[in-house]
């Protein structure tokens, strides 16, 4: 008789030892709400954080570019294969030209592709353009990125600013 008493308490013991439906719901519900809330804060965070990685990305490669044309006498054309010609030695015709290049000039595994997948663009320009007293006040390319939503000459766009025409252009794309 001792025994089944026994057997019985710890029968309704084990009944009440598990959850109800309601308690795993609330759980759930906490849960949920917690990740909304994570999304609502890190998301706009993130695409900061690539813009950010964007004009970090062209001021590295502008760099690049400037130090190329201090050991070549020029910026890479697109005979030369453009901004490849910064990661590996370009061919040229004349041998004292392939002789100057002291490349890569960009950390190797470097990719010139944005954050959302899209190649940097650059464009050699010649401008002409000069102040009054004769100095030139713009650089020879453009360096950009089409930014998120990958269409060129928008407003997400991101540059480098290449002068004082540019850098209002500049400011008002990376806002």
């Amino acid at each position: 008789m001792r025994m089944t008493i026994g057997l019985v308490k710890m029968n309704r013991r084990g009944l009440r030892a598990g959850f109800t439906l309601i308690e795993i719901l609330l759980v759930i519900v906490i849960i949920l709400l917690l990740a909304g809330a994570l999304v609502v804060f890190v998301l706009p965070q993130q695409q900061g954080a690539e813009k950010n990685t964007t004009k970090l990305l062209l001021s590295q490669v502008g760099s690049a570019l400037d130090t190329y044309r201090l050991n070549m006498g020029h910026y890479p054309t697109e005979q030369e294969g453009g901004l490849e010609a910064l990661m590996k030695k370009p061919t040229f015709e004349n041998e004292r030209m392939g002789e100057k290049w002291s490349g890569p000039y960009l950390k190797p595994g470097t990719k010139l592709d944005d954050p959302w997948g899209h190649k940097l663009k650059y464009e050699l320009v010649d401008r002409t353009a000069e102040t009054g007293d004769g100095a030139k006040t713009i650089l020879p390319y453009k360096l950009s990125s089409v930014g998120p939503d990958g269409q060129q000459d928008t407003d997400d766009d991101i540059r480098v600013a290449t002068g004082e025409e540019d850098k209002e252009s500049s400011t008002t794309a990376t806002k």
